[in-house]
């Protein structure tokens, strides 16, 4: 079915949910909410945010979360460059990439770099390069969980001049409250309705992607309202691109050296790649909202939904040609296997 649906789309139409971004972006920029219609987005859009986390809590099997520990130097490697490389990437690259983009959108630069890995393109593209899926499940769910309270702390250190200095704990029990504490209600009820989850994934895909297209009309409505086109010529959404690229090709470098320099087998080697150099557009932009000021949250999230778009991209090109190196060895495969990861 997925041959068919790639051989009958043209390559370069981007999917269905990139389309629907760039029509809610164009939306946004046309016809702004405003007003009392702003506020029931606003208030539709806190909903849609916490049913989201709801139905994630009630997906993830409790097994899934006690497996989380089993492989720890795995999770170890990825949380660390998820959370620590990452945002150190960004505060070291900031002389040369700052000069190509504005400074408000190089904070969101600094931002994505604070964020959690991403569940769903992780496991996926891990399984496509036949890498370590289980481990792949438990690496990404307690990035997406651990970056509840890590990314707030995070932000507050690396966006100092952006973020209140007293406001760090405040922004993590507002997290924590929107997100976590719908995240552990799903949990609690996972023995109940886990089963119906996992049978209706389609409902958890909408709700993600229907919260994502929320928050970012709501967002990029106020961001317009405040001159957010105005304030970022042509040349700085080059420049974002080029920065985009520079961080990710950084984050994938970094992994794939680290990981062999430590000795992990081929099949963990792809997973820590793949977990360890993606940002979470979900989380990324949830967390936005309650982090930045209602008319900064725009520009604050542009750089992560361009490099949410690389990421897949770079990622997808980079699953399918490990997919057809691969060798038929079992699932323990030996790090001796050379033409797959780069050197």
């Amino acid at each position: 079915m997925n041959q068919i649906t790639s051989m009958s789309r043209p390559k370069f139409v981007p999917d269905n949910f990139t389309l629907a971004l760039i029509g809610t972006l164009v939306a946004a920029s046309l016809l702004p909410c405003r007003g009392s219609a702003a506020v029931i987005v606003d208030h539709l859009t806190n909903i849609a945010i916490a049913l989201l986390f709801f139905l994630h809590g009630a997906k993830l099997s409790r097994q899934a979360v006690v497996a989380a520990a089993s492989h720890w130097r795995l999770h170890a490697l990825v949380l660390l460059t998820t959370f620590v490389l990452f945002p150190l990437f960004g505060l070291a690259f900031k002389p040369l990439l700052s000069p190509l983009v504005t400074p408000t959108l190089y904070a969101g630069i600094l931002f994505l770099c604070t964020l959690p890995s991403t569940v769903q393109s992780s496991i996926a593209f891990t399984a496509i390069a036949k890498g370590n899926v289980p481990a792949a499940i438990c690496s990404a769910s307690a990035s997406s969980v651990i970056g509840i309270v890590v990314t707030p702390l995070a932000v507050s250190l690396v966006l100092s001049s952006h973020v209140g200095s007293g406001s760090a704990w405040r922004t993590v029990g507002e997290i924590v409250l929107q997100l976590f504490v719908p995240f552990v209600c799903g949990q609690l009820l996972q023995p109940v309705i886990g089963g119906w989850i996992e049978r209706s994934e389609n409902i958890v895909s909408g709700v993600d992607h229907g919260s994502i297209l929320l928050i970012v009309y709501s967002a990029f409505s106020e961001a317009v309202d405040e001159g957010l086109w105005h304030q970022v010529p042509p040349s700085a959404l080059a420049g974002l691109l080029v920065a985009d690229g520079v961080l990710l090709a950084a984050a994938l470098i970094a992994t794939s050296l680290v990981s062999k320099w430590l000795g992990f087998e081929r099949a963990d080697r792809v997973t820590i790649v793949f977990c360890g150099s993606k940002k979470s557009l979900s989380q990324g932009i949830t967390m936005a909202k309650v982090i930045f000021a209602s008319h900064a949250v725009g520009a604050a999230v542009l750089p992560l939904m361009l490099f949410h778009q690389i990421q897949l991209m770079v990622c997808a090109a980079l699953a399918q040609r490990w997919s057809r190196s691969a060798r038929p060895l079992p699932p323990l495969a030996s790090a001796d296997a050379k033409p797959l990861l780069p050197r």
